[in-house]
Parts: structure tokens; C-alpha cells; sequence
């Protein structure tokens, strides 16, 4: 088991497994607590674009953290759906399009070019990654290899929001890091479909 994996793990059986009976005894779910992780996400935004970034990092922070819960209530709960799991995925792309959205509009309003160019490069970065995995799991082909997938681009964006509301420049520095990992994973998973493809057509031969 690599240590990710055993990090994985633990957060399972010691943050998402309680929180999961906590919100099933409340009587939510799994698709309203999906549904609540995105008004998190936009409520973050909104304060991104205010440029209150300290906030907003910590929004974008615990919104990541919240989106765990849906799988975890729909496995408590025996609602494990594939509905669920596509709105699940659909509002994972949506509410992190809403928040670089916010540090768009916030980068628009402050006429910083470089800002408004670095977070389309981001937002574009982080489409393809998700973008080549579902397609390779289309094809048949588990694909969830690289760098820089959802989780790591979560918590970089929180947390340099919280540094950068300070040293702006941070900000700048992490949206350009997303863009340039966001494309190596997307490479390394385009190479891992490809290579999966070849192996399975040797072995029909």
C-alpha cells in the first residue's frame, strides 16, 4: 500500500465514516450533501472575487474536504447510485470552474492581465486531466495516474489563497504550477491510455 493510499485510508475510517453517520441520522443525502459541497464552493468564490483571499481559501479548503462525505453517506447508507456518482463528478468540474471563477472576476476587476490568463490556463489544465480520465474509463481503461488530479489542486488553490492574501504573488505562482502540472498529467495519462490500448491488442492477437 503506497503512503497515499494509507493516508487514504485513514481519512476513511476516521473523518468520512463518522461524518457519513452524523449527516445520515440528520437525514440528509448523498446527493443534497453533493448538492451543499457546490454552495460551499460558490459561497468561497463569491468571497475570492470580493478579495477577501484568506477566506475564500479557507471556503475552497473545507469545500474539499465536504465533498468527501457524499461517497462516504451513499456507502453508510447502501445509496450508492450511478446517478450519484455522475452528479458527484459533475459537481466536482462544476464547483471548480465556479472557483477560479471567482479569482477571475477578481483578477478582471483589478485590469491584471496576467491573472485573467494564468487562471484560464489553470481552469483549462484542470478540464483535460478530468477530461482524460473519463475518457480512458470510457474506453475501459482505469486512469487515475499524474501529478496534479483534484485533490492536489484543491489544496494548492486553498492554500495559496490563504498565503497569497497576504504575498499576492503566491497566488500567481500556484495558478501557473496548476497549469504546467495539469498538462503533465494530462500527457502522462494520454501515454498510460495508450499504452493500456497497446497491451490489450496484443493480447487479442
Amino acid at each position: 500500500m503506497t503512503s497515499r493510499d494509507s493516508a487514504r485510508q485513514a481519512v476513511a475510517d476516521y473523518i468520512e465514516r463518522p461524518v457519513a453517520r452524523l449527516f445520515s441520522r440528520l437525514g440528509l443525502t448523498p446527493n443534497l450533501v453533493t448538492l451543499i459541497g457546490l454552495a460551499i464552493a460558490g459561497a468561497g468564490a463569491y468571497v475570492i472575487a470580493m478579495g477577501n483571499w484568506w477566506g475564500g481559501g479557507l471556503i475552497v479548503l473545507f469545500a474539499g474536504i465536504f465533498d468527501l462525505f457524499d461517497g462516504a453517506l451513499a456507502r453508510a447508507t447502501g445509496k450508492v447510485s450511478d446517478f450519484g456518482a455522475l452528479l458527484d463528478s459533475t459537481v466536482d468540474r462544476v464547483s471548480e470552474a465556479v472557483v477560479l471563477l471567482g479569482l477571475l472576476a477578481y483578477y478582471l476587476s483589478e485590469n491584471n492581465d496576467l491573472g485573467s490568463i494564468l487562471v484560464y490556463v489553470a481552469l483549462v489544465g484542470s478540464i483535460m486531466v478530468s477530461y482524460m480520465r473519463a475518457r480512458s474509463e470510457g474506453l475501459g481503461i482505469d486512469c487515475k495516474v499524474g501529478v496534479m488530479t483534484r485533490p492536489e489542486r484543491v489544496a494548492a488553490v486553498g492554500i495559496g489563497l490563504i498565503v497569497g492574501h497576504w504575498v499576492p504573488v503566491v497566488v500567481l505562482v500556484v495558478l501557473g504550477v496548476i497549469g504546467a502540472l495539469t498538462t503533465v498529467t494530462a500527457i502522462h495519462r494520454l501515454i498510460h491510455t495508450s499504452r493500456m490500448i497497446a497491451n490489450e491488442d496484443r493480447d487479442v492477437q
